[in-house]
């Protein structure tokens, strides 16, 4: 066997993976948009799944079977009405997540593969719930108290205290997405403050995307 027959043995390095969490209204979307300003590709488990229950998206069909040919909206699915059905029904919101993140799953793992950047943010919303901290190498958690979750849900979305608590419910609550975390922002403060926490991380992640990728000196 010549050299050129020999394979190479070294795998390609992929982007250092962090998962982004954080209860609803804590500022997942912003600390994404703030990573995504300083260079960084972002994967977002929200947009993949709206483009799976999107006109022809791929897990519209699976729905309509399981929840009702009534959810379909101009080929889509009407995702405010089936999100009351699954919070307001643990056993539904069950079946939807074991219909739906598998298809995410596969589409995050593709979109990582495929980032051109040292290190890549995944944010996947319930990656606590769902058991998904496998996808991932380091786990950053967005973090606020819950009056400041629920009046921020309150303005965006006008959506009733009621509604606001159960998707509450159905989270992990703040000790158990800390005790899995390896970062956190702390997101009470102003943008200012938010954008100098965000900046610090990216330096930290560098550096740790940067050994990863570095040959093993033993």
């Amino acid at each position: 066997m010549t050299g050129a027959d020999i394979p190479d043995a070294r795998a390609p390095v992929r982007p250092l993976r962090i998962g982004l969490t954080g209860g609803i209204g804590s500022g997942k979307s912003t600390v994404a948009r703030l990573f995504v300003g300083l260079g960084i590709a972002v994967i977002d488990a929200d947009e993949i799944a709206h483009r799976l229950m999107s006109p022809g998206g791929a897990a519209v069909s699976a729905i309509l079977r399981q929840f009702g040919a009534d959810l379909s909206v101009d080929g889509g699915i009407d995702r405010r009405r089936l999100g009351r059905i699954v919070f307001e029904q643990p056993q539904q919101r069950q079946r939807l997540e074991a219909l739906l993140h598998p298809m995410i799953r596969i589409e995050m793992e593709r979109a990582a593969r495929n980032a051109q950047t040292p290190y890549c943010v995944l944010v996947i919303p319930l990656l606590v719930e769902a058991g998904q901290r496998d996808l991932v190498d380091r786990v950053l958690v967005v973090d606020t108290d819950e009056e400041t979750q629920i009046a921020r849900v309150r303005d965006r979305d006008r959506r009733d205290a009621a509604e606001i608590q159960a998707i509450l419910a159905a989270q992990a609550g703040r000790t158990q997405r800390l005790a899995a975390a390896d970062e956190v922002v702390n997101n009470r403060g102003d943008l200012r403050e938010l954008r100098r926490q965000v900046e610090a991380l990216h330096q930290r992640y560098l550096v740790l995307a940067a050994a990863a990728a570095a040959p093993d000196s033993g």
